[in-house]
């Protein structure tokens, strides 16, 4: 017998294995390149491979009509405008998220900041709602701020993504190491499956494609990539190509054929 957990967690994956897209950048950075019209990249993304976006609750009600991938709703913001960029603050609840027919509800912690008991503080109250409402919840670990040296650290990684998974998060979303050795032994001590964010726009395709072979050999259950889909030239084809590794197991020097 299914629960609403279930039921909804199966709504952002596919073959318990994740392909998001996340667009929650208008609130802390504008509307960069890609996606200054989100419907039109939902849209148009949303029949090549993905299994899930991520984005605030303002384009989740604009949307003109429904879509066929599931929906994770974001519940933290800063801007680059603020004086205090890193600083996250709630914007919405899990009850919220259901009435607006989110699948699950994203939030975002930095750690190695001063503000960083205010977002564990945020991250366990939703995590609670989250749990009471059978919500799946996506919390974006990132090692971040003036106590961080390196925030790439194999061992700050695993720091980070422990915090998240111990506070109550179903899927924990961090930053790649740079190799899967490394990444592996992160993924072995995170206790609930983990997905790489994508982080600045690559300085190349194959770069990208590679990177992504090397963290699903690393046993991660996927990616959610922003910029290097949304910004790509062609992003229905960079779907296309990531799709081929995440879901076929495709090399990457293979799925970049598809790109080209």
């Amino acid at each position: 017998m299914v629960n609403g957990y279930q039921i909804r967690l199966n709504r952002i994956l596919r073959k318990n294995k994740m392909f998001c897209i996340p667009m929650d950048h208008g609130i802390s950075n504008g509307p960069i390149s890609g996606i200054e019209n989100p419907h039109s990249i939902i849209y148009k993304c949303q029949n090549y491979g993905i299994t899930s976006i991520i984005i605030n609750k303002g384009i989740l009600r604009s949307l003109p009509s429904p879509i066929k991938i599931g929906v994770l709703v974001h519940y933290s913001a800063s801007t680059s405008l603020s004086a205090y960029p890193d600083r996250k603050v709630l914007t919405g609840t899990v009850e919220e998220a259901l009435r607006l027919g989110a699948d699950g509800v994203s939030i975002h912690v930095n750690i190695g900041g001063e503000d960083e008991p205010e977002m564990l503080k945020q991250l366990g109250i939703i995590s609670e709602q989250c749990h009471k409402w059978d919500m799946p919840l996506l919390a974006m670990m990132y090692p971040r701020g003036k106590n961080i040296k390196n925030p790439h650290d194999a061992d700050t990684i695993a720091h980070v993504s422990r915090i998240g998974a111990e506070c109550g998060a179903d899927i924990i979303k961090t930053f790649y190491t740079g190799d899967a050795k490394s990444f592996k032994k992160i993924i072995k001590s995170t206790p609930v499956p983990v997905v790489v964010a994508g982080g600045p726009k690559a300085n190349s395709t194959i770069d990208i494609l590679k990177m992504t072979e090397d963290i699903m050999n690393a046993g991660a259950i996927g990616i959610t990539y922003g910029r290097n889909i949304f910004s790509h030239k062609t992003p229905e084809k960079m779907v296309k190509a990531l799709t081929s590794i995440i879901f076929k197991k495709q090399s990457a020097k293979d799925a970049i054929e598809i790109v080209q």
